[in-house]
Formats: structure tokens, C-alpha cells, sequence
């Protein structure tokens, strides 16, 4: 029984699952929507919450901490200056998760995860 274990596993190992997140969720603050799988889509969800949160704190460490997550530079800078100021007036609810159907090759459920406009 699995009671109280929280997280996907994703069929892949820890070091490939975090690579992955820290890939979507780059990608994600860089476009400000991404198309994935469902599953991915849910865990990412909270991660991008943690990092707009973050952004919206714009302290030094803050800055290093989502520097330690996110893998591009110029994303966390667009992050900082541009995303986050957006949301000062939200406590929270950053991200949209809408569903678009089963992939065609796998039947894979499939979502968009977007930024709600500011």
C-alpha cells in the first residue's frame, strides 16, 4: 500500500524525474505554457507555484535559490523582473491546467499547463 506517499515516480530515476522538472519548468517561465502529459503536467504545477513565490519574495536568496532549480539564466531574470511582479496581488493560483485529450500514439491523457495572465 502506497498511503501517504506523495509524487509521481514517472518511470524514471530520481536524478532523470528532477532533470525533467527543472527542464518543464524552465520551459514553462520561458513560454508561459507548455503541452505534456497529464501526470507531469500535475507535478510540475506545484514547483512553478514555489518558484513564483520566490520571485515575488526578489531577495538575494531568493534569487539563488531559483537559480538552483531553474537552467537558464535569462529565464530566472524574466522571472524576477517580469513574471512575478504580475502576481503581487495573488496569494497563490498561479498556473492553469487545462485537458486536451489522449495522445495519439500511446493514449497518453495529455494537458497544458499555462500561466494565468496578470
Amino acid at each position: 500500500m502506497r498511503h501517504r506517499i506523495a509524487g509521481r515516480k514517472l518511470g524514471r530515476p530520481s536524478h532523470h524525474r528532477w532533470s525533467l522538472y527543472r527542464n518543464l519548468v524552465t520551459a514553462l517561465l520561458a513560454h508561459e505554457k507548455v503541452i505534456t502529459t497529464e501526470a507531469k503536467a500535475k507535478e510540475i504545477q506545484s514547483l512553478i507555484e514555489k518558484m513564483i513565490t520566490l520571485g515575488k519574495d526578489g531577495s538575494l536568496a531568493s534569487r539563488r535559490r531559483a537559480l538552483a532549480f531553474i537552467t537558464d539564466k535569462k529565464v530566472a531574470k524574466k522571472l524576477f523582473d517580469e513574471i512575478a511582479p504580475g502576481y503581487s496581488d495573488r496569494t497563490g493560483g498561479y498556473t492553469r491546467l487545462a485537458k486536451l485529450g489522449h495522445r495519439r500514439g500511446d493514449n497518453a491523457p495529455i494537458a497544458q499547463i499555462e500561466l494565468i495572465k496578470r
